[in-house]
């Protein structure tokens, strides 16, 4: 990309960079207390604003294949195939061995073994990422938008059918914990919620491919309409009326982030449309822009950012103070919960946190390294 596109359409960058700022955030919580409400996902059924991250970390993946795609086209369906192939394997494999890191794991009584891989988690975010980004792709690459749009929308009715016929809306009950079980059993699943079961599991990827599909044509958009009131105003209004579709389909289809249902992607779509008319209308028209930079440095390397953030909190947990007590838990009893205790204390570390991952990525800028997958 020239750097006059880049300058343009800066509002893109600065999204994807606030969704990383965010995602960090949300993701290390200081320990010993609990987070302030708004930034911990919601339970079950409904939304909060830290389920937002992960769907806008898709969008914006759709936008920057708005940039790369359209120079596929030249290369011929072999090479296009290879690239799709190889991103793909590149970043799938980095999520599933950021999961198994650091390949061994403490055992009962003292002392250390090696992790096993019939015991590793499969699926993650960022495989999510890497599955959803091959399947949009391959649609865009090869099927007309047309098509596309009628394969998206089938995506979404074909879910809501799928989870209505095959179970419940539940924890237990739905049926893509039947499937992941069947086709990757317990130990390979996410066991957070107290049951195996994989929020980012093989029958709710289908209705994300959508969030990515979303991402690529605004992204198109803005680039064939420029920066405009008209591009503000449709934006909005395009995101309006996802967000009143999520709310009427609510009503049947629970809006549900664990379950990724076709409402989440209607409302999550909806509402970063919304977000970024808004940064277009204040960045690119009002150039009001002096507080971008900011978050320009993670925008300009969003995947290692993320895997230095996910990597460095598990190494603070592996370094031991004392037999109990790990450098993790230790630096917020010791400093954050004693500076400022509750809530505002585990807020203080998740921001000190990020800032320091900000540090990082703010000497790589200047040293213009640039990690590209």
């Amino acid at each position: 990309m020239t750097k006059a596109n880049s300058q343009r359409f800066l509002a893109l960058d600065v999204l994807r960079g606030m969704t990383i700022c965010f995602m960090i955030i949300v993701n290390t919580p200081g320990s010993g207390a609990m987070p302030f409400s708004p930034l911990e996902h919601a339970k079950w059924h409904g939304f909060t604003p830290t389920d937002l991250v992960f769907p806008t970390f898709l969008f914006v993946v759709g936008n920057a294949m708005s940039f790369s795609m359209p120079k596929y086209r030249a290369l011929g369906n072999s090479n296009v195939l290879g690239k799709i192939f190889k991103r793909t394997f590149i970043i799938f494999l980095l999520g599933y061995l950021m999961y198994w890191f650091p390949f061994f794991r403490e055992v009962r009584g003292g002392g250390y073994e090696f992790f096993p891989i019939r015991d590793t988690r499969i699926l993650g975010v960022l495989q999510r990422i890497a599955l959803c980004y091959f399947f949009a792709s391959l649609m865009i690459q090869f099927l007309s938008r047309k098509t596309v749009w009628i394969l998206s929308v089938i995506f979404l009715l074909g879910y809501w059918l799928l989870l209505y016929v095959g179970g419940d809306y539940s924890l237990t009950g739905n049926l893509g914990l039947a499937i992941d079980k069947s086709v990757m059993g317990d130990p390979h699943l996410y066991h957070g919620e107290g049951i195996p079961f994989d929020p980012e599991g093989l029958l709710s990827t289908i209705p994300a491919i959508v969030n990515v599909v979303a991402g690529y044509y605004a992204g198109l958009f803005i680039q064939q309409k420029g920066k405009s009131f008209e591009t503000v105003a449709k934006l909005v209004m395009a995101g309006f009326g996802l967000l009143c579709i999520a709310y009427f389909w609510d009503i049947v289809f629970p809006i549900n982030k664990k379950l990724w249902t076709s409402t989440f992607v209607c409302y999550t779509v909806g509402l970063d449309l919304v977000i970024l008319g808004i940064l277009i209308f204040i960045i690119e028209i009002k150039s009001w822009n002096k507080w971008t930079h900011f978050f320009e440095v993670f925008g300009r390397n969003p995947l290692f950012i993320y895997l230095l953030s996910e990597l460095l909190v598990i190494i603070l947990f592996m370094v031991k103070t004392d037999p109990k007590t790990n450098l993790y838990r230790w630096l917020n009893s010791n400093v954050y919960q004693k500076i400022l205790p509750g809530a505002f204390g585990s807020l203080a570390f998740a921001v000190s946190y990020m800032l320091l991952c900000w540090l990082i990525g703010y000497w790589m800028d200047k040293k213009k390294i640039y990690v590209r997958v």
